[in-house]
């Protein structure tokens, strides 16, 4: 199984570049003023044109409105929306249906049970994010979830894995949990916001040195 690799949160052409060049399958833009890696649409969209095919583009909102998303959505031409808000499963469903977009809902980990009222997006979103639970932002925060509460899970939809991963921890996350995608931010960053060019190398290194217990 090869790990798919998101690299979240980029707002300059270099950061932007390193994640490309590094193998990222992934690459993620923050529209949400409150988060420090934020970028207005037009930086997004200047952005985007940097991306080459092949490589997803992942346009992060937070509790939008519809002719705000839409406007967005026109701007970046993203391949996925990612809901990361307290957004309803019948407008992200709308969203998707309406705009022919990719769109996955980020979910904080608890415990079990909030696995069974994730349950509710399956078929109404395409992927679901697992990440730790939100404290001042949504996400980004650089804080891991109990990677346990996956154990023996049967997936029934695609998913992803987020909450603190680094260069250092996420080969041991690949093989503790399976994820067949990991998303980072926070943790390939110098100070908030500010992305290391180096790190991202070396996460995209490790994600492909990792295999899942029992493989490999």
């Amino acid at each position: 199984m090869t790990t798919q690799i998101k690299i979240c949160g980029l707002s300059t052409p270099e950061t932007l570049d390193a994640a490309v060049d590094a193998g990222a399958t992934h690459v993620g833009l923050v529209h949400y003023e409150p988060s420090p890696r934020h970028v207005s649409l037009k930086d997004a969209a200047k952005l985007r044109a940097r991306v080459p095919e092949g490589t997803m583009v992942v346009l992060l909102t937070v509790k939008m409105q519809p002719a705000e998303l839409e406007t967005a959505f026109r701007a970046v031409m993203p391949d996925v929306i990612q809901f990361h808000g307290s957004e309803t499963v019948e407008w992200m469903a709308m969203v998707r249906q309406i705009l022919k977009v990719e769109t996955w809902r980020a979910t904080g980990l608890r415990e079990k049970a909030s696995l069974d009222r994730a349950q509710r997006f399956i078929g109404q979103v395409d992927r679901v994010l697992f990440d730790a639970p939100a404290k001042a932002l949504p996400g980004g925060n650089g804080v891991t979830f109990q990677w346990d509460i996956l154990d023996g899970y049967e997936h029934p939809m695609p998913w992803a894995l987020a909450g603190g991963l680094t260069p250092d921890n996420v080969a041991e996350a690949i093989r503790r949990t399976g994820a067949p995608l990991v998303d980072a931010s926070s943790g390939l960053e110098t100070a908030p916001g500010v992305k290391d060019a180096g790190l991202i190398r070396a996460f995209c290194d490790a994600v492909r040195n990792a295999s899942p217990e029992g493989q490999g």
